[in-house]
């Protein structure tokens, strides 16, 4: 499946929950995820591509003047250039700024294939399927394929949706336009920015997976990761390469590593490549973490961590920024920030560390209960922001705010403009019955912490949307959406959390919200029946990050403000 999801359906019916598998099934569940293939050649397909039908020799155009509500047609080849763009469930496909989609939305067959006004929607994603040396571009809303009408071969034959079989002009292959490299507009897994290609530092240092410890780390030859991180001063950058860097050891980023407030250590992709570090060589053990960052004032960017045998990303330093990494496929959470030892006191547990359009998914523990999106639990310090970020398809919960008595309260954490989906089930549809499979989880034992959570998304989590899983402190709950999670959208059964325009919707039956604390009339919580704001919140989930780095989601294909 790469990395590529498709898009979650309000209207559809829940699947069933009854049935999961626990037990050894658990662990042969872990081992098949081991197994999944992990980033396709098709992730670094973004780029500027010109396409040619397979079964035509014609290439896709837009005729002379194309505007919003053009319908696609097939003409000879004359590099017409059309640009990828990677965001969740596949690829958009434009010209100009205007977006490739299907008319009206439509999931049917037969439906005009057109030029529209870029919104988010999953009508205007498609996922590459490869075909031979030819590949299937198929909608991310309805599952159909991108057709000539009547397959038809000849010039000014019109494009359209069709069911996907094997016919040759179903089928479509990539040419860089020009016939030169391409684009360098790409993005991480659901990140739809453009690189800047400008001269990178002199000083920089670059990894690639075939660099030499000894090497002198410049373009031409690149150093490993391990020994650039050993090399990088204050203010210095390591770039590293595209490609699968592959592991049996925890990557240390030691707590003496530091950079400064002013001058912060970079660990980022270089222009837009696709680093993958692989740690599939550990076995599931809570030592064998991936990339572990105990030191502070770094900037880890555009880094793709899989299947470590614990954590992806641990992180026991403080004031770090992680963005657009990605965390998949490991066996404990994706990314999380806790103690560095047991031993290390608590004004050192780490602290004021953001996490900024992170993707976590398809984490999966062998016992079930444990692998998460994102955690900030147990030890974690103040100041821990998550912002843009989307956690789904984890085993356990989608975010995990747990404290515990042995160890007290962690410091407050904000979660703003973010989202979780679809928790407690895997994108392979694997469960397990011991998960807790919420959305967000706010606490645990009874331990009281403030923390603020706004503008944020829960959607068709395995257990509650939010809960505060008995954290009976004074919260920050506002401007919040949850639908259809399978018990409760809201759940706060004490405490004296302060709850603001916060909507609850449901396509369907389902529990009554709970919510004990200071709650007012601008809140739309489910109880029996949905509020007027819910009919905005109807459809197709879809998400994506736009050019200033901010997450879109929309549901429909209509951007939800909140």
């Amino acid at each position: 499946m790469g990395i590529s999801e498709q898009p979650a359906r309000l209207a559809r019916k829940r699947r069933v929950r009854a049935g999961l598998v626990s037990g050894g099934a658990v662990v042969a569940l872990v081992t098949m995820l081991a197994a999944w293939p992990g980033t396709a050649a098709l992730a670094n397909a973004a780029g500027t591509y010109v396409l040619k039908n397979a079964g035509s020799g014609q290439c896709l155009d837009a005729g002379a003047s194309p505007s919003s509500g053009t319908q696609l047609r097939q003409q000879a080849c004359a590099d017409q250039a059309w640009v990828l763009t990677e965001v969740s469930g596949g690829f958009r496909i434009t010209a100009g700024d205007l977006c490739v989609g299907v008319r009206d939305a439509s999931t049917s067959a037969g439906k005009p294939i057109q030029l529209e006004a870029c919104n988010g929607a999953g009508s205007q994603v498609w996922a590459l399927t490869a075909s031979g040396s030819n590949y299937r571009l198929v909608n991310a809303n309805g599952g159909k394929c991108m057709n000539v009408k009547d397959n038809a071969t000849t010039a000014g034959a019109l494009v359209q949706t069709n069911s996907c079989d094997g016919a040759a002009t179903k089928q479509w292959t990539l040419a860089p336009a020009g016939g030169g490299p391409t684009s360098t507009t790409t993005s991480t897994t659901t990140t739809t920015t453009t690189t800047t290609t400008s001269v990178p530092p002199a000083d920089a240092l670059y990894a690639a997976p075939t660099g030499r410890d000894a090497a002198s780390g410049t373009l031409s030859d690149p150093t490993t990761l391990t020994s650039a991180l050993t090399r990088v001063a204050a203010g210095g950058t390591i770039f590293l390469r595209g490609g699968t860097y592959s592991f049996s050891q925890t990557v240390t980023i030691p707590p003496t590593n530091n950079g400064t407030a002013g001058a912060r250590k970079k660990l980022t992709a270089y222009q837009g490549e696709k680093p993958v570090l692989n740690f599939s060589a550990q076995a599931e053990d809570p030592a064998n973490r991936g990339l572990a960052v105990n030191g502070s004032y770094w900037h880890v960017q555009g880094v793709i961590v899989e299947r470590a045998g614990d954590n992806g990303i641990f992180v026991g330093g403080s004031n770090n920024i992680f963005e657009r990494t990605i965390t998949r496929f490991n066996r404990d959470t994706g990314l999380q920030l806790s103690r560095m030892l047991s031993s290390t006191p608590k004004e050192q547990w780490p602290a004021n560390n953001l996490i900024l359009g992170a993707e976590s998914h398809d984490n999966a523990d062998s016992d079930g209960e444990d692998a998460d999106g994102f955690a900030a639990k147990l030890t974690s310090g103040p100041g821990n922001v998550f912002r843009y970020s989307v956690a789904h398809n984890n085993i356990d919960d989608g975010w995990d705010l747990y404290t515990k008595s042995d160890t007290g309260p962690i410091g407050a954490v904000t979660i703003e403009d973010s989202l979780a989906y679809e928790n407690g089930t895997l994108s392979n549809g694997g469960q397990a019955g011991n998960g807790d499979r919420n959305g967000f989880k706010l606490g645990g034992e009874d331990i009281g912490v403030n923390h603020v959570i706004r503008r944020t998304i829960a959607f068709d989590n395995g257990k509650h949307g939010f809960t505060y899983n008995r954290n009976p402190g004074t919260m920050t709950v506002s401007n919040n959406l949850s639908i259809d999670n399978a018990e409760r959208n809201f759940s706060f059964d004490a405490g004296s959390s302060v709850f603001r325009t916060n909507t609850s919707c449901r396509s369907g039956s389902g529990s009554n919200d709970k919510t004990v604390g200071n709650s007012d009339t601008s809140n739309q919580f489910w109880s029996g029946t949905n509020g007027s704001r819910c009919a905005s919140y109807t459809g197709a989930l879809g998400w994506s990050f736009a050019s200033d780095g901010k997450l879109v989601v929309t549901l429909g294909g209509r951007p939800v403000a909140l």
